[in-house]
């Protein structure tokens, strides 16, 4: 009777062994692929922060000395980008008086 028992302790084990390992097994295959899924996609995103840093190197403005440079062309230059400020100034005004005038809706 005791042989019988642990028999039957025995190759329970050995079956639920069997089922942990291949579920184990599946769950590395399963890893492996999305590892590789994701050096693929890992290697996409390089690509693109590579053209899009080409891209922001090539807008980028001249910032090189201009001891020689014209000053007409360099008065234009700093009038033109004060007014651009000046916009943005106004622009960042009016969006803080909409949400100075929200806040006050809530207010009263």
């Amino acid at each position: 009777m005791l042989v019988a028992l642990w028999s039957v302790i025995v190759v329970g084990t050995l079956v639920g062994a069997f089922f942990l390992g291949r579920r184990l097994w599946r769950s590395l295959v399963g890893l492996g692929r999305e590892l590789a899924r994701a050096g693929e996609v890992t290697a996409q995103l390089a690509d693109r922060a590579a053209e899009l840093a080409d891209l922001a190197a090539q807008q980028r403005p001249a910032t090189g000395p201009t001891l020689f440079a014209d000053r007409d062309e360099l008065r234009d230059t700093v009038r033109d980008l004060r007014r651009e400020r000046e916009g943005r100034w106004a622009e960042r005004a009016q969006r803080h008086a909409d949400v100075a005038r929200t806040w006050r809706r809530y207010w009263t």
